[in-house]
């Protein structure tokens, strides 16, 4: 609960890659309220923990406010400990200096055995409640493109069966819920089973849970990884992409055999098309937190604060690539 030297030649110098600061609302180290992206549906979002950083909720929206970010992850657990006066207070802050939630997490172990599911489906009302006090829309959870024992057909007939429990609870208290398909062989391949692992698989399955408050996040990484197009992503609503996640691949490796842990920040190699991506995003009306997503080492290696700013440029280059 998850964004890709430019091909503007890094916006064609130093004094135009300020200029791209601030259309994109990311700053370089400034503490300053963000501008606005130019295509204002794309929501620049730090989520910690996915570049390998440790802040609390109150360290994540300081590093948000320095560098830029439109959004940032809601640590749940913490807000949940607030007072109804500390909560409000933290609310009235991020809204002077323009930043939003991101998503959650989805807590429920819906793909495990039936008892470990039936108990973290207990606990969802009060998460969901905890949702709706600190102002959070959404939730997000990706889905597993393969299983030991359960065929095809078995695994979508459960997951179906849980997921609508789970958005039923959610859409009580106003939280949609994202799926994520995993898009790359080597991970769909992997076990004995593959299940969902394309952007059309993924339609079915949310067909079938048949429920308004369910939609889709699209990671540039699977999106490459399954061979997709813009065409694809044409077939669903803007409304109903609520997460997008940005992340570029290594060079010099065929598409089938790239790994999912692999990966690289977002216009760093070229190697996928962020431009199409984002723009067919753009066009199709997509309004929501956009972050990055590389499971990358020499990243979560850096001081904090240097793995934030990098984040940020690395996602105003990717989000200059719209117009």
């Amino acid at each position: 609960m998850t964004m890709p030297l430019l091909r503007r030649g890094f916006l064609q110098g130093s004094a135009l890659a300020a200029a791209g600061l601030a259309v994109h609302g990311l700053s370089a180290g400034r503490s300053q309220e963000p501008e606005r992206p130019a295509y204002a549906g794309f929501w620049p979002a730090l989520v910690c923990g996915a570049i390998g950083v440790r802040a609390d909720q109150r360290q994540a929206l300081e590093f948000a406010v320095k560098f830029g970010f439109r959004a940032v992850e809601p640590q749940v657990g913490y807000l949940q400990g607030l007072s109804d006066e500390e909560l409000a207070e933290l609310r009235g802050e991020m809204e002077a200096k323009g930043v939003v939630w991101s998503a959650a997490g989805l807590p429920v172990d819906f793909r495990g055995e039936t008892d470990a599911f039936t108990r973290s489906l207990r606990t969802l009302p009060a998460f969901a409640a905890g949702l709706r006090r600190a102002g959070v829309d959404r939730v997000g959870t990706w889905i597993s493109p393969t299983h030991k024992t359960q065929t095809y057909r078995a695994n979508f007939r459960l997951h179906a069966v849980r997921l609508r429990a789970v958005a039923d609870i959610l859409d009580d208290f106003g939280v949609r819920l994202s799926l994520e398909y995993v898009g790359p062989k080597t991970s769909w391949s992997a076990g004995r089973f593959p299940f969902i692992h394309t952007l059309a698989e993924m339609k079915e399955l949310v067909a079938e849970i048949g429920h308004p408050c369910v939609g889709y996040t699209l990671d540039s990484w699977h999106w490459y990884t399954a061979g997709e197009s813009a065409k694809d992503i044409k077939t669903i609503r803007g409304g109903d992409v609520l997460i997008v996640h940005l992340n570029d691949a290594p060079a010099d490796v065929p598409v089938d055999r790239q790994i999912d842990n692999v990966r690289d920040l977002p216009t760093a190699t070229g190697v996928i098309d962020l431009k199409t991506f984002l723009g067919t995003l753009a066009e199709i009306g997509f309004e929501g937190p956009v972050y990055v997503e590389p499971f990358q080492r020499s990243l979560a290696e850096l001081e904090p604060e240097e793995a934030v700013r990098r984040t940020a440029e690395a996602l105003r280059r990717a989000l200059a690539l719209v117009p």
